[in-house]
């Protein structure tokens, strides 16, 4: 699963946790927490299903885009919708119908064009298949450099999505993702033959996240 939609899960979590804390502290009268800063649910049914989503990841692709279609279809003004979309985009891409991926990253796009987590999905689904001799070639590997770029700066830009979550653990979240995406923009690099702006773009994700794949690429 990729650092991406862990993200995603952990805003969900915190959301989440916070409506059942919100409503155990009501029940026993004493002061509710203060809510974060992520998406919302709004009733205890919504939260069932944005767990459904979540654990489906455990059974395969075809039970999250399930999942996650019973809660775009039951709760249609879902502040998840595109935590939603990115996964299903995700299930469709490891499923190889990277047409329908690219629909839902783009869907997710136009809720938040600052969504980083499509962004960077997009971005790194539109350079890996781009061919050598694709007549687009140019135009694609623009648009998917383009992305990837505004993801890495949206997602250095993001606040913790947990608040559980250390500063420690959100840096070394934000770094792999950052590398990751860095390693997409060196494959970019690649198919236009600027061979040494893709060794320093490999050296620098290799030294934020020294990854074997990313040594090998090297």
């Amino acid at each position: 699963m990729k650092r991406t939609i862990l993200l995603g899960i952990l805003a969900a979590a915190a959301g989440c946790g916070a409506l059942m804390a919100q409503q155990s502290k009501a029940q026993t009268g004493s002061q509710a927490p203060a809510q974060p800063a992520g998406p919302k649910p709004k009733s205890n049914e919504e939260v069932k299903a944005v767990n459904a989503m979540i654990n489906a990841q455990q059974q395969g692709p075809d039970a999250v885009i399930k999942a996650a279609d019973e809660l775009l279809t039951k709760f249609a003004d879902t502040e998840f919708k595109a935590l939603a979309l990115g996964m299903e985009g995700d299930a469709y891409q490891r499923k190889g119908d990277y047409a329908k991926a690219e629909i839902n990253y783009q869907d997710a796009l136009k809720l938040n064009p600052k969504d980083f987590q499509a962004e960077l999905q997009l971005g790194s689904l539109i350079v890996g298949h781009t061919g050598e001799n694709d007549l687009n070639k140019d135009q694609d590997l623009t648009e998917g450099e383009g992305l990837l770029n505004r993801g890495i700066a949206d997602l250095k830009a993001a606040r913790k999505p947990n608040t559980q979550m250390t500063d420690e653990q959100w840096a070394a979240l934000q770094k792999g993702e950052v590398a990751d995406a860095t390693v997409n923009l060196a494959k970019a690099s690649l198919l236009r033959k600027k061979y040494d702006d893709a060794i320093a773009q490999y050296k620098a994700a290799a030294e934020a996240d020294p990854q074997p794949a990313y040594q090998a690429y090297l």
